[in-house]
């Protein structure tokens, strides 16, 4: 780096953003940027100076010149502490502020071209001298207090020092003596040194930095010096009044005595009557003992404390917590089979295992009325009504309905609630929902549970495995509570869309119920009955206004929605009333709508049958995949073409669904003269197998039996029907095993159209939870082997088959190592 003179000169440049840093002081800086580490470390090899600039704006992360204050401060450094790699704490010493003239490099740091920084005042020199001399009898009084703090006992004075460095995380400020401040001759400097004695903003202490005129920055500093004077002179004078008390026990007494004399005075009511009426309610509650005589030993506490003192309030808050707690309030629950089961038809279609469910418990709790309350988790897509279905089962049980939303929730105490040393501690959210349920056996739905994070403050799925544990939660501890809370008779339903992301431990305390996407007779009827009446409702139309028939519910469900739930087709449902909505306004009456105006409401049909229009084609052959939003078909697509035998794989393919792909390219190459294809044409040519809708990742084996048949029907030229579905898992010797997902993968297969769908057999077991409606339309066949699906998936050989590629005679490289070909 270039010196002009002792302060001109090119500098490594540290830019600040939201500390400021004035001269006259040796303080710690925390250094984390990948630039400002290279300038520290090029100003050690150098002579340790680099100047100090504030940024205008602390949200820019990479600053340039005019993200830069045009003053900083020249600093020595004095020490680097390394924590980690490109991080470290440089102590400075702060000499003195310069002009930045020009940023002459920004890279690999920043370096500034500074200058001598001129101040000026436009003041005469008796009203400079006269400010300096006010400023400086303030400083004067600040720095004597804080001589007198010295003065205490070193064991004390170290405790608060010890105290102090570690809440700040800085340095000792290196305090002046009265006789220091009096030789500081140079206003500037005065200011300089006043300035970490107060508690100043960031833009103020940008200001004193930028401002050159001097009587301006005595002018600027005077409030602050005023307050902190004002401060010290009343903080002194309530010292004076206390010093004659003898020890703290007869200081609080003193004090208690004058503050009750006051209250007489102003007819205030004494601290003794709401510790009395807390302690009214204490016994008049339904509490258990335990609980009761942790209250009452609160109460003792308060009684000796001041209530202007911050253990009071917290004191208070915890009894009036405490009290909020329904301890031993229970409802009673309706045990009508037959009217329970009325309320649940009534609110919502299909859902049979978990009405089923709900029913089982109820008859088990009429004759067992001491068993505890059951855990159960609907698993399913979005839009199936289980969270609704929550409220619905309160209803008919009459409970009481408590809600409480998991997603995103990253805190442990989000659920055993915060200790009660913090500030703003409250219960988790458990305690809170019994506190507005009002009892302690109310219908509790945990909502979008596999949604639950995990962070450095702890994990809240391991903090729900108390809760969720009917051997455990009898006696749940809450952190702020800190008294056993029963949790034994609450009816917990949880929710989520995948299980996946729940932990196995968690998993294992709950009872699972899936709940599948819905038909389409499931969703008119939901349609008919629900959406249609709340729709009308929401947009103000009597229900002989808008007349919709069940034809246009089909339309709507079959053209303008694809999901498994039901809440793009309230929507659509909802687009329709606002079109009657605008033509009542307009005057129109009654209004019918039929299949000719959807498309004037609701645009062209966004969705067509999956099959429609299509044909039989070599190396096309259709899928079934599952996802957490409820099942869907798969394409799968092939292609060979002149090579080395080589495999190609593109879709975004996970590892298992690689390895099926092998493996249906081993079977087929291990049975090529069997199926009709040429060896020879096998081991000469590539093949390309490939899954659309490439931006979506997919995985899994039930791809297995589909793979195979796709690189049959590419290497015999058979043509595979587009009315086939196929899913199962596929071993070298052909054989299917069985998968996941199959009553999804069915449904999706009937709302694409298809009407063939080949299951392994050992998935005939699961036929059982697929709706009546979708058997009677769709052909569902089993299949032990490959070759069970291949006779009817495959047909014969087009009239005029796809031109083939002109294959090259065999060479020694393209007849061996097929194992290594295929990607990892």
């Amino acid at each position: 780096m270039t010196r002009h003179n002792e302060t001109a000169g090119q500098y490594p440049v540290i830019p600040l953003r939201t500390e400021v840093q004035l001269p006259g002081h040796v303080g710690p800086l925390e250094i984390g940027r990948e630039a400002s580490v290279r300038a520290i470390e090029a100003a050690t090899r150098d002579d340790n100076l680099t100047v100090i600039i504030p940024q205008s704006n602390p949200a820019v992360r990479d600053p340039g010149q005019r993200d830069l204050h045009e003053v900083g401060v020249r600093a020595e450094i004095v020490q680097v502490v390394k924590h980690s790699p490109g991080r470290f704490t440089c102590v400075m010493r702060f000499l003195e502020r310069v002009h930045i003239d020009a940023l002459v490099a920004t890279e690999p740091f920043l370096i500034a071209s500074v200058s001598a920084l001129q101040s000026t005042s436009g003041a005469s020199a008796e009203q400079l001298i006269a400010t300096t001399s006010k400023v400086r009898d303030y400083l004067i009084a600040v720095v004597t207090d804080a001589q007198a703090k010295e003065a205490k006992p070193e064991r004390e004075r170290e405790r608060e020092r010890e105290s102090r460095e570690a809440k700040e995380h800085k340095e000792p400020r290196g305090d002046l003596t009265r006789a220091q401040v009096q030789a500081i001759v140079d206003p500037d400097k005065l200011v300089d040194s006043a300035a970490p004695y107060l508690e100043l903003e960031r833009d103020d202490l940008t200001a004193l930095l930028i401002e050159t005129d001097t009587m301006r920055r005595l002018e600027r500093i005077i409030p602050s010096l005023e307050r902190q004077a004002t401060v010290l002179r009343l903080k002194a004078d309530i010292g004076a009044e206390l010093e004659g008390e003898s020890s703290r026990t007869h200081r609080e007494r003193v004090l208690r005595d004058r503050m009750r004399q006051i209250q007489e005075e102003l007819g205030e009511q004494d601290d003794n009557a709401e510790i009395d009426e807390l302690r009214k309610k204490i016994e008049d509650s339904k509490m258990n003992d335990e609980v009761r005589a942790v209250a009452k030993k609160q109460l003792s506490r308060m009684s000796q404390m001041a209530s202007s003192s911050p253990e009071y309030n917290i004191a208070r808050t915890y009894v009036e917590n405490l009290l909020e707690i329904p301890w031993n309030v229970f409802t009673d629950d309706r045990l009508d089979v037959s009217a329970a089961r009325a309320i649940l038809e009534a609110e919502h279609s299909g859902l049979e295992k978990v009405k089923r469910r709900i029913l089982e418990f109820l008859a088990v709790r009429k004759l067992a009325p001491n068993k505890h309350g059951p855990i159960l988790l609907l698993v399913g897509p979005p839009g199936t009504g289980k969270t609704s279905l929550g409220k619905s089962i309160a209803s008919s049980l009459g409970r009481k309905y408590v809600r409480v939303s998991l997603g995103g929730v990253r805190d442990e105490a989000e659920v055993r609630g915060h200790r009660r040393t913090y500030i703003g501690a409250l219960p988790g959210r458990i305690v809170a929902g019994l506190k507005k349920a009002g009892s302690m056996n109310p219908v509790f739905v945990l909502d979008e549970i596999d949604k639950l994070a995990a962070d450095m403050r702890g994990d809240p799925a391991a903090a729900m495995l108390e809760v969720l544990d009917p051997e455990q939660n009898k006696d749940f501890v809450d952190h702020y509570v800190e008294v056993p809370v029963d949790l034994s008779k609450v009816m917990f339903i949880c929710t989520a869309n995948q299980i996946d992301t729940i932990s196995q431990p968690l998993l294992d305390r709950m009872e699972m119920v899936e709940l599948s996407g819905y038909t389409s007779l499931e969703k008119l009827a939901i349609a008919r009955n629900h959406l249609v009446p709340k729709q009308l409702g929401e947009h103000g139309l009597a229900k002989g206004q808008l007349e919709i028939d069940d034809d246009v519910l089909t339309d709507i469900i079959h053209s303008y929605t694809r999901e498994a739930g039901v809440r793009n087709l309230e929507r659509e449902i909802a687009a329709v009333c606002r079109g009657a909505a605008v033509k009542i306004a307009e005057g129109a009456t009654d209004i019918s709508f039929d299949r000719g105006q959807l498309e004037d409401l609701l645009g062209p049909p966004r969705h067509v049958s999956d099959t429609a229009g299509r044909k039989p084609e070599i190396g096309v052959v259709t899928g079934l995949a599952w996802t957490p939003v409820g099942g869907d078909i798969m394409f799968v697509e092939c292609r060979i073409y002149p090579g080395k035998g080589e495999v190609r794989l593109t879709g975004q393919m996970g590892d298992v669904m690689k390895e099926s792909a092998q493996a249906a390219y081993s079977w087929t190459r291990a049975n090529a003269a069997r199926l009709g294809i040429d060896p020879e044409k096998v081991a000469n040519s590539d093949v390309h197998v490939h899954l659309p809708q490439g931006a979506i990742k997919k995985d899994g084996p039930s791809a297995g039996v589909a793979l195979a048949l796709v690189i049959v029907s590419a290497f015999t030229g058979r043509l595979a029907r587009h009315d086939v579905a196929i899913t199962g898992e596929i071993d070298l010797r052909g054989h299917v095993l069985p998968v996941g997902g199959i009553k999804e993968k069915v449904i999706a297969a009937h709302r694409a159209g298809i009407d063939i769908v080949f299951l392994p057999e050992r998935n005939l077991k699961d036929m059982a939870d697929i709706p009546d409606e979708v058997k009677r339309e769709i052909d569902i066949r089993s299949m032990t082997k490959i070759d069970d699906a291949l006779a009817v998936a495959l047909g014969d050989a087009p009239a005029t088959p796809e031109p083939e590629p002109a294959i090259p005679p065999p060479t020694a490289q393209s007849r061996g190592n097929f194992g290594d070909r295929l990607p990892s």
